[in-house]
């Protein structure tokens, strides 16, 4: 078996929010692949990026760090490649809304989201400090949810005592949705006590209001400017483009259209599982969340261990909805799980066992534990480092220019230190 990945790690999504607001580390929710996989000796990792893929002739067309356009042959194929972020046909956003789908991204809004106040602290202009201080989310699905409410708790407990020259608690947060409600997949009582948290945690929750505009000065939301250096992407997401690889019929998103046993019509040996794949469930398409995927990962390797043993094929593929899950801030949570609808501090808890045993290994699940009981109990978060890899041209001048300056006298602050 051959698994070929972009990255070297797996990655547990449902916390890269946690990442991006610096409860925990990079390495606390992405696993090594080939530590993983060290006792599959039949099983061989390759990082690298595929590019086409040949259905006649049974081969894919990858990338590696040193090879372009490799040929690599298959008997069976697995497309498993995830989703990206979806604008909506307003590709300018990205450049001002970076989207949360890696650990890059998640990496690079925790930078964005400290550098915020440590510009604030060093603006001299308190009309600024409003704008710096303004953080925009675009999107209230879980994503965009979870995302406001650990924002949320990170400026009442995490900062709120540790600058002199800002108040952090003056920071505004605003969550926008053109829906009329947010978590618009959970039961509508659940939905409104995950507004209502939010809004005692402070954050301004504004619903049937779409985004018009997004650039370096903000977003402008129904014909309304918000002055904000900080907008974060939280509303849609596209397949790969796993579609024209292969050439065969997709949705209008761009999902691939199998077939009940998970396979692309006229190519039984190509399995499409995730939210690259498209079908339907009493009448109804499946849902784009971790536990669709895990089952048809699961599905689509039992029938091709049954193909290579010579058994009968197993029934068709059918998905068992366990429920959903979203917390919202600190000790808070939201369950929904056939005619079982919690909410409060016992879904939270439900919420914790459930994410921890999906961690990828023991010792994450130790890692995280021991990181959330210390987050809870004194607010001290996992890595909150300011950490750019590859400073941008106008960082690089603004350093040159901090160096020129730093050979003459001169005041930082006018306030004295």
């Amino acid at each position: 078996m051959i698994l070929i990945d972009r990255t070297n790690y797996h990655l547990f999504q449902p916390l890269l929010y946690q990442v991006a607001t610096a409860v925990l580390t990079p390495g606390q929710i992405g696993s090594p692949i080939r530590e993983i996989l060290c006792n599959q000796r039949n099983t061989t990792v390759l990082l690298g990026e595929v590019t086409a893929v040949n259905k006649e002739q049974h081969y894919i067309i990858g990338n590696s760090v040193d090879r372009v356009e490799v040929p690599i042959p298959y008997d069976y194929l697995i497309v498993a490649t995830g989703v990206r972020h979806s604008y909506f046909g307003h590709e300018e956003f990205e450049r001002f809304a970076p989207g949360l789908k890696s650990l890059a991204d998640a990496v690079a809004i925790r930078n964005r989201i400290l550098e915020a106040f440590e510009q604030a602290e060093t603006e001299e202009d308190p009309r600024r400090h409003r704008d710096l201080l303004t953080f925009v989310l675009v999107g209230a699905g879980p994503t965009g949810v979870e995302m406001a409410g650990a924002l949320a708790v990170l400026v009442r407990s995490s900062l709120r005592s540790e600058f002199r020259r800002i108040d952090p608690l003056s920071a505004r947060i605003v969550l926008v949705d053109r829906a009329d409600r947010v978590l618009g997949s959970f039961a509508e009582e659940l939905s409104s006590a995950a507004k209502q948290r939010l809004e005692r945690l402070g954050v301004e929750v504004r619903l049937g209001q779409g985004v018009d505009q997004i650039d370096e000065a903000g977003v402008i939301v129904t014909g309304e400017r918000i002055a904000s250096r900080t907008v974060i992407w939280t509303a849609g997401v596209a397949p790969s483009p796993a579609g024209k690889w292969l050439a065969v019929e997709t949705d209008h998103a761009g999902r691939i259209k199998v077939q009940n046993d998970l396979t692309v019509p006229g190519h039984p040996e190509i399995f499409v599982v995730g939210d690259t794949a498209a079908l339907q469930q009493d009448g109804k398409p499946l849902p784009g969340v971790a536990q669709v995927a895990m089952q048809q990962g699961h599905y689509a390797g039992k029938l091709i261990h049954r193909r290579l043993t010579g058994k009968p094929a197993p029934r068709p593929f059918s998905y068992f909805d366990k429920g959903n899950m979203a917390v919202v801030g600190k000790g808070f949570a939201i369950l929904q799980t056939g005619r079982v609808r919690l909410s409060g501090f016992i879904a939270w808890m439900a919420w914790a066992a459930v994410h921890l045993e999906f961690l990828g290994q023991s010792s994450l699940r130790v890692s995280v534990f021991v990181q959330w009981v210390w987050t809870y109990l004194t607010g001290q978060r996992g890595s909150r480092l300011i950490v750019n890899h590859h400073p941008s041209p106008n960082d690089r001048a603004l350093r040159q220019k901090a160096g020129d300056a730093a050979t003459r006298p001169q005041n930082l602050f006018r306030t004295a230190l």
